[in-house]
């Protein structure tokens, strides 16, 4: 996952949202045809009318899309521009999940060069408007996840995203893709007064979406993903593909995969029923 354009930071202050509320761009998501094949869900989970879907939520980058092709590519762009040589991606996009301002300090120190301030300022905003400009370029959903969220949705559970990357550009990769439809809500850093690892940006996505936080799963690929679904009493899954320079088992998440292929709703399920051994 991609961590963040402007640094990371835990902020204290944690405001979560209520009701299906519309913020930003995000709204609940209706089907529209895209780039890739849409099946409305066949719900199977009977419920009462006010009760609350179970849902799934994903991290973004290195979790629902492998996004450091383009990534990489923005990065490049700035260096050049700067007068840097581009690095190639030889194990460059462990990097990647630590977000643009890192990535960029990474490739100034491997040169033997320490930015200064303005000058890292100016290459963001070379990176940013490249990356931008570029969606969806090479950046691919990763093999199996489309099918695994059509497995989801038919089984009763919405789906949503919630990203460290700003919400503009979340908005505009999912689009661009033609798959933004999927997810009742898409939330990135900017769309709550906090961001991971503090919990209330994923209850907040879970509310804004109109899932159940006592029946959500989290997916991704970090240990910031992790530690958010820890902070908030949440399963998580953690796919071992993404961007980490650390195995991801290291941080405790409740279960790895290493393809969509193994998540399922039979899964979500055993993983639910450990955090509720009443149910």
């Amino acid at each position: 996952m991609v961590s963040d354009f402007s640094g990371t930071g835990y902020h204290a202050a944690a405001v979560a949202p209520t009701g299906n509320r519309t913020v930003g761009r995000n709204r609940i998501a209706t089907h529209r045809p895209g780039r890739y094949a849409i099946v409305r869900p066949r719900t199977r989970i009977e419920r009462s009318p006010d009760m609350k879907p179970p849902i799934i939520v994903f991290d973004l980058d290195g979790t629902l899309i492998d996004t450091a092709p383009d990534l990489l590519d923005a990065m490049n762009h700035a260096l050049t521009l700067a007068g840097l040589d581009p690095v190639v991606d030889d194990g460059f996009r462990q990097h990647v999940g630590k977000g643009a301002r890192y990535m960029l300090e990474q490739a100034h120190a491997s040169a033997g060069h320490t930015p200064a301030p303005e000058e890292l300022d100016v290459m963001m905003a070379n990176f940013l408007d490249h990356y931008g400009a570029n969606m969806p370029g090479r950046s691919r959903p990763y093999e199996g996840v489309l099918d695994t969220i059509e497995a989801f949705r038919s089984e009763g559970y919405l789906a949503a995203v919630c990203t460290n990357k700003i919400e503009v550009n979340a908005l505009r990769l999912l689009k661009s893709l033609g798959i933004d439809t999927l997810f009742a809500a898409i939330c990135g850093q900017d769309t709550f007064p906090v961001r991971k690892p503090d919990p209330a940006h994923l209850t907040g996505t879970i509310d804004m979406a109109g899932g159940d936080v006592g029946r959500a799963i989290m997916v991704g690929d970090s240990e910031t993903d992790i530690r958010t679904a820890q902070n908030a009493g949440i399963p998580v899954v953690a796919v071992d593909f993404g961007y980490t320079d650390q195995h991801v088992s290291t941080f405790g998440p409740d279960t790895v995969i290493s393809h969509y292929r193994a998540l399922h709703p039979a899964l979500a399920r055993e993983l639910l029923d450990r955090g509720n051994p009443s149910s």
